[in-house]
Parts: C-alpha cells; structure tokens; sequence
C-alpha cells in the first residue's frame, strides 16, 4: 500500500487524493509493516485483536512505575457509577515534591475497545510530571463491547470526582485539575468535560484533547480520503463505535456524552487544547469541534499536524514533527498550569 498517494473515495461520487504523509514519519510507518494499516478492526476479528492486545500490551506494575523511588506510586480502587463496580485509578507524582500539586487526570486510548491504565504512565511521567511538577491519575475505564455506553464515561466521571473531593489526601490542586487523552481517551475527556459542566461537577482548569475520536458518524471528508490509509480508518472506527454504542449505532439518538460531537451547546467549557495530523482519519471533526468551541465563545487551542497521521507521535517519537507536537503541548500546559483559575489558557 502506498501511504502517500493512495486515493480514497471523498463523497458525493468524486475521488481525492489522501494528503500526503510526512516522509519520516512514511519510512517509520513502513517500517512498522503494511499489517498496521491492512488489517482493520471489525466485528469478526474484535475478540481476537482485544485478547493480542491485552496479550501484548505493556502493563507495568506499580512497582515498575516507581522507576527505583523517582515516582510515588499508588493504586486506589474508588466508588463506580451507582450500582457499578469500583474504578482503579493509578497515582503517580515525582518523588520528593511537596505541596498541592495541579493534576492530569488522563484517559488511554484504545478506541475505547483496547488498552490499560498503566501503560500511558511511563510517558506521561517523563513529559509532564516531572517537567512541570504535576500528579497524574490514569483511570481504568471499562472497555466495549463488554460494557457499552455510558459505562466507560461514567467510570472516568466517577474517578474525577472521587480524585477532586479527595484532593487533600492526594497531595493535588482542586483548583488546578486538568482532564486529557488520547484518541478514544481525548474523546472520554471532552464527554466529561460536558459532563461536569452539566452536572455541576469539579471544574477542570483545562482539556488537552490528544487527536480526539468524537464523532460517531464517520460523514466527514477525512473520514472517507483516509480509508484504507490510515492506521485507525473509517472500517476500524465503525466496529469500535459499533462496539460501544450497541443498538444506539447508525441512530440520531447518540448523546453527545458517548460522541461529544453530536453536542449542540459547547458555551462554558474549559480552555481546550486540540491536535491531529492532516493525513487521519479525525482530522475534520477536530477540526469541526474547536470550531463549535469558539462559535460558542469559548477557547480552543487547535493544531493540525501537516503530514500527521493517527498517532504519528507513537509511531515516530524521533521525528521532527513528533518532537513539535510535544513540545507545543507542554507549552499549552505550562501556560495553563501559570494563569488564574478564572483566566484563559
């Protein structure tokens, strides 16, 4: 398969060409193997693919991620939604660093089908908490088809406002509570953020939405040029909402708490930080929420990575646009972590 000049259907019966990928981030990608972008998730392979995954996925212990006392490290088992089991949730903080410190309360990705809380930890550890002198919490929601919507927001809600009303006992900021993820975890983030708001939960200081998956509908421009071409494309995307959504797929009655893009009232949220590539598959309905955000008078930082595809950072740590795109997340971060409660990021 030729990542750079595949061409996928774009609508309305015409073709476009996919965007081009970067060219490190192409030799990375096809170093990986065709098996990662030939072998899309679907109904018949999801029990397998969920047993490799777990199979294979790193899941350190807690003594792992205490990296020989550089980290303090705990697991907490919390109240679930009501009449729902306990939810873990993993603590971790740079060792020796005293005082309320401001929390990312993160969740993994997986599209929301895959995945562990553990596994995130190591990275998150080295680039923000220990740069930027925060706690981190990674929560184990449970995953699809298993447990359907609203099982996994309600496990993350849950977790957050254990870890809020808790804030002592942790050694965290309630007043500096910051809500992120990556691809199904960035859409876990943004459903919450709409949560606590409509809730009247904790307010988190800000969301970092990490090439979020918010939209259930797979009607977008990217959607269909990416087809077949990107890691995480339109097929793998359909099974996993599928997965999670149950009869509620292919509906008009998804709640913006399951897809965040179905909202239509995105006024009083927190400052948002969003990124995605130009060549995935989220690309336009990214794009299209920070948009929804600022129309709605609200504050979005969004950055559309040229030549990027799902997960290019992963793929590709070493490469210069990789390097970028961390980079300008920990600025977001730093100044967020420095203004005001009430201020903007």
């Amino acid at each position: 398969m030729d990542l750079v000049e595949n061409r996928a259907g774009s609508g309305g019966g015409g073709r476009c060409a996919a965007p081009s990928v970067d060219g490190e981030l192409a030799v990375a990608l096809a170093a990986s193997g065709d098996r990662v972008v030939a072998e899309p998730l679907t109904p018949e392979n999801l029990a397998a693919r969920q047993e490799r995954d777990a199979a294979v996925r790193p899941r350190p212990s807690v003594e792992e991620l205490r990296d020989g006392g550089r980290f303090e490290v705990d697991e907490w088992r919390v109240p679930g939604p009501p009449g729902e089991p306990d939810v873990t949730l993993l603590s971790a903080r740079p060792a020796g660093l005293g005082g309320a410190l401001p929390l990312l309360y993160y969740m993994h990705g997986g599209g929301m089908i895959m995945g562990n809380a553990p596994s995130v930890l190591p990275q998150l550890l080295r680039e923000w908490a220990l740069p930027l002198g925060m706690a981190v919490i990674s929560v184990e929601y449970r995953l699809a088809p298993r447990v359907r919507h609203p099982g996994p927001v309600e496990d993350c809600y849950a977790g957050f406002t254990w870890a809020a009303a808790h804030a002592a006992d942790l050694g965290i900021d309630p007043d500096r509570l910051v809500i992120g993820g990556k691809s199904a975890g960035g859409g876990l983030a943004a459903a919450l953020a709409l949560l606590t708001r409509d809730r009247g939960g904790p307010t988190p200081l800000g969301q970092l939405l990490l090439c979020p998956m918010l939209d259930d509908r797979d009607a977008t421009v990217s959607s269909r040029q990416m087809a077949g071409v990107d890691v995480w494309d339109r097929i793998s995307n359909a099974t996993a909402w599928r997965a999670l959504l149950g009869d509620l797929y292919g509906t008009a009655d998804v709640p913006p708490y399951a897809a965040p893009a179905r909202a239509t009232d995105l006024s009083g949220l927190p400052p948002a930080y969003i990124d995605v590539g130009s060549a995935e598959t989220f690309r336009d309905e990214d794009v299209a929420y920070a948009d929804a955000i600022w129309q709605a008078g609200g504050r979005a930082e969004l950055h559309v990575w040229p030549g990027a595809f799902h997960g290019f950072d992963t793929f590709a740590p070493d490469a210069a646009l990789s390097r970028d795109a961390r980079e300008a997340r920990t600025r977001w971060l730093r100044r967020l972590l420095a203004r005001p409660a009430s201020g903007a990021a």
